[in-house]
């Protein structure tokens, strides 16, 4: 097929040798259930006894096969993509689909006759599946299939498309009802990081782009849906404003003085559908950051050992324990060197905000 033609899974390449080097995968800690040996969230085999490793996300675990030598234990099928892309998602018994929860949900693929099409691709799906990990901790819902009032959450990754004679079609990330659309070339470390520096952004990673879009799927499902609009527009702003002016505003003339106080980004105080966006982002980071720091023993003298951030009912534990491993993470970086870790403050307008997110979350 030319370069740039969109497939579906129907087109799928059987790559058996790629291998995604995506952003490293933690959470929380995981180990091969054959020899105990400690593994990454990616990771298909134990690189200690050579055992196949499957994680099942009903109930976020991997079971390994003894060296290969035996089927793991409950897994019906591996998910279609194992091959493909490396995913080690299990299909739930349940399931008809031959993808797993998360690469089912994505509808688009790039041109793979394109051989950095296939790492990118692989890079996305990696970070969409940390993505699928908070969202199914959460338990929240993943909208309903040809549902013209609940739409059904799906993803396309594109690239953008050059003809033999005319005008470059360019892809833009964004979601719109229900669709998140992902520019495959996010997926490249250099291209993120002139885009990160370009517009001044702290963060520009590929679970923030999954992060923040899927701030918007769950506005349309949380709030606008559900009678929440009054709530919604006292914590952020009246969404009504004109969305194409308010962000050709902000492209023009920047953030307004002392943003800091109030957004947890500069493009967050662009408009309240991008604050919401930015803010529910912002909250699975902490949240998801918190996870990680308690898996390994690392938090504050301030830090409850035995909280779970997942289900914790109270903003304030969540945000007590993230402020002093923030602190902390910043003197680590500062010294070897590095830039601050966290350059951000969590104001009271800002965590204000961010109680709204987590009882809109917690009462999905």
């Amino acid at each position: 097929m030319p370069s740039g033609t969109q497939w579906s899974h129907a087109d799928l390449m059987d790559v058996s040798e790629l291998t995604s080097d995506g952003e490293l995968q933690i959470m929380r800690r995981y180990f091969c259930s054959h020899c105990a040996n400690e593994i990454h969230f990616d990771s298909t085999v134990c690189v200690k006894c050579n055992s196949d490793l499957a994680y099942s996300s009903s109930m976020d675990e991997f079971q390994s096969s003894a060296a290969n030598s035996m089927p793991i234990s409950g897994v019906d099928r591996y998910c279609a993509n194992r091959n493909s892309i490396h995913c080690n998602w299990t299909l739930e018994q349940d399931e008809s689909s031959p993808f797993c929860v998360s690469c089912r949900h994505t509808l688009v693929i790039p041109d793979l006759s394109t051989a950095p099409n296939i790492e990118r691709w692989a890079r996305l799906e990696s970070a969409k599946r940390m993505l699928f990990y908070s969202l199914q901790k959460f338990h929240l819902p993943l909208g309903g299939q040809n549902d013209e009032v609940n739409h059904e959450l799906r993803f396309e990754f594109k690239s953008d498309l050059v003809p033999a004679v005319g005008q470059e079609t360019r892809v833009f990330t964004g979601h719109q009802a229900g669709v998140i659309t992902i520019n495959i070339v996010e997926a490249d470390d250099d291209v993120r990081e002139q885009h990160r520096v370009a517009m001044g952004e702290p963060y520009r990673t590929l679970i923030g782009h999954f992060r923040h879009e899927i701030g918007h799927f769950y506005w349309d499902q949380l709030v606008s849906r559900t009678g929440k609009l009054d709530a919604f527009r006292t914590a952020f702003g009246d969404e009504r404003l004109a969305y194409g002016e308010a962000l050709e505003r902000h492209y023009q003339s920047g953030p307004p003085l002392g943003w800091e106080n109030f957004f947890v980004s500069s493009y967050a105080s662009s408009h309240p559908w991008e604050d919401f966006a930015e803010t529910w982002a912002h909250y699975f980071h902490i949240v998801d950051g918190l996870e990680t720091a308690q898996s390994y023993a690392v938090a504050s003298s301030s830090n409850k050992s035995d909280m779970t951030p997942y289900e914790t009912k109270s903003i304030n534990e969540l945000v007590n324990a993230w402020v002093p491993l923030t602190i902390a993470m910043n003197a680590m970086n500062r010294s070897i060197g590095n830039s601050d870790f966290y350059p951000f403050v969590l104001s009271e307008a800002i965590s204000g905000k961010l109680q709204f997110i987590h009882n809109l979350i917690h009462n999905a």
